[in-house]
């Protein structure tokens, strides 16, 4: 079982450092780094605050190893900070990014040792081993585990604490403090996390209850129990602002704090409840640039439409078409065994209960962008698929079996394009951008690729570029116009355009597309026309 647990982990290994190695800076990215930068120049919480300081931190402790330099004199916003520091303070970006995102990858392959623990003392070493490899070969978790960004380590933390809390029910001392700790690094790295906090407080008072019911006799030992839960889950949630509080201290130890933009007014309940957090005020301004941006109206795309707004059912048809068929089938029967199978059951409401809320929560989100809003589903639901393992019966083993083998061979092609994933039903990661758009298919990653290739088959042509992305083209050592600000009849030559910018284009781009043959496409994220 440790040669299966190591070959998984090394082949998701690879699969992330590939990513990281071969792909540019994606559009949240710069923001991170620079930020983290920042950090380690100035010790203050100044740029990006919509986020808490720890995941920045992680990525600190990768950045420091590429030495960044910093002009002293910048001023500008975060966008700028990022573009500065990766590209006009002398840095080498290839080399700062992959610095930046080894840390998210140690944690990623961490979080898988979680899922394998966790599945193993519900169902066994076997389904632990299920559970691994459905996490090791989901597309998304090494798509944006390679990523130097917030949604996996936020997720994984919330797991661990999760996990901590069920080993609690057995020996509650020492996995409680423990519990708490990993919330408030899941709280501390991104507030989205904040929609589990009630469920992780009734699974504590849960977990005391369990720990303590060889003394139940009578009700009233029943209650009291319930009494020491309560209290348990209040010093847990005590437990996990300290961490939180401890992460802005450790960025700055004298809690400096001024917005660098406008600050949203919050009203209401939600505006009550952000005063009324015992937590720094730079998270709680962020908690009201957060809402803010919950107010915006965005862009959306899903299956060819474009609209404006959100669809509240835009992550279940997103995760459709961008989980492995296989990974589905598992997920939906080991969610049902859980709930069936009664040695299992006082299991769901840790696996499936905090996956369900938070799922419920991203569904109210405004921003349909990507289902890294969901990344945490992969983790839980394969600790669910783990299940089947209870289930003795040879058929059952075998479909397992099977299933967890196409999902790596579908996992497999895809490399090493993982961020555009697309399942066999919906064409494969070359159709995925008629489907979707943003962080699902492109997200700016392939830049450098782009430059490749047009240093292998394009060179001397003229190019016009219409990129998403918060790389620099110039950088990379593409020289381009845009056509959106030439007349069209001087828009001859190669037409180079972002997948998500073709799924939005209107006006004059959608008439230079529909105008120009595609003859090419990099990544299955930029298409490259001939006009």
């Amino acid at each position: 079982m440790v040669a299966a647990v190591v070959a998984l982990l090394v082949q998701m290994a690879v699969a992330m450092v590939t990513a990281a190695v071969e792909q540019t800076p994606t559009i949240d990215e710069p923001v991170y780094v620079g930020a983290a930068v920042d950090s380690l120049h100035h010790h203050r919480v100044r740029y990006n605050p919509e986020h808490p300081p720890l995941g920045k931190l992680i990525i600190a402790t990768g950045v420091a190893f590429a030495r960044p330099h910093l002009d002293a004199g910048f001023t500008g916003d975060q966008t700028a900070l990022g573009r500065h520091v990766l590209y006009e303070a002398g840095n080498d970006p290839w080399r700062l990014m992959l610095c930046a995102r080894l840390p998210m990858i140690a944690l990623t392959l961490l979080f898988g040792l979680v899922v394998f623990a966790f599945a193993r003392e519900l169902t066994g070493p076997v389904g632990g081993a299920v559970a691994l490899a459905l996490y090791a070969f989901s597309p998304d978790v090494i798509a944006h585990g390679s990523l130097a960004t917030l949604d996996v380590p936020a997720a994984g933390f919330l797991l661990t604490s999760v996990w901590l809390l069920w080993r609690a029910r057995l020996r509650p001392r020492w996995h409680l403090p423990l519990a708490g700790v990993a919330l408030g690094a899941a709280l501390a790295t991104k507030m989205s996390m904040l929609a589990a906090v009630p469920v992780l407080l009734l699974l504590t008072v849960l977990s005391v209850w369990y720990a303590r019911r060889t003394h139940h006799r009578t009700p009233s030992d029943h209650m009291r129990s319930l009494g020491i839960g309560v209290a348990v889950a209040a010093a847990m949630a005590l437990i996990a602002v300290a961490v939180v509080w401890a992460t802005y201290l450790l960025v700055d130890p004298r809690l400096r704090w001024t917005p660098t933009g406008p600050v949203p007014a919050v009203q209401g309940l939600r505006g009550l409840a952000v005063h009324w957090l015992p937590l720094p005020e730079a998270y709680r301004d962020g908690m009201r640039i957060q809402f803010g941006f919950e107010q915006d109206t965005w862009r959306g795309f899903l299956l060819g439409r474009r609209y404006l707004g959100s669809l509240w059912y835009y992550l279940p048809v997103a995760l459709l078409v961008k989980t492995p068929l296989g990974m589905l089938a598992l997920w939906s029967a080991g969610a049902v065994t859980m709930l069936m199978v009664p040695r299992l059951r006082p299991a769901a409401p840790y696996v499936l209960v905090p996956a369900a809320v938070l799922l419920l929560a991203a569904l109210d989100g405004a921003r349909n962008l990507g289902v890294r809003y969901a990344i945490f589903l992969p983790m839980f639901l394969a600790v669910a698929a783990a299940g089947l393992m209870a289930v003795r019966r040879r058929w059952v083993y075998g479909a397992t079996l099977a299933l967890v083998l196409f999902v790596a061979v579908s996992s497999l092609r895809t490399y090493p394009y993982y961020l555009p994933y697309s399942n066999e039903a919906f064409g494969g990661p070359s159709r995925t951008h008629l489907r979707l758009h943003d962080s699902n298919v492109d997200w700016g990653q392939d830049l450098g690729r782009l430059a490749d290739r047009l240093r292998e088959r394009y060179r001397g042509e003229r190019i016009w570029l219409v990129y998403k992305g918060s790389g620099v083209p110039s950088a990379y050592g593409i020289h381009a116009s845009d056509p959106r600000r030439a007349a069209p009849d001087e828009v001859r030559g190669l037409l180079v355009v972002s997948d998500s910018s073709i799924a939005q284009a209107t006006g004059r781009l959608a008439a230079l597309i529909d105008g120009s043959r595609p003859i090419d496409e990099v990544g299955h994220s930029i298409t490259i026309y001939r006009r």
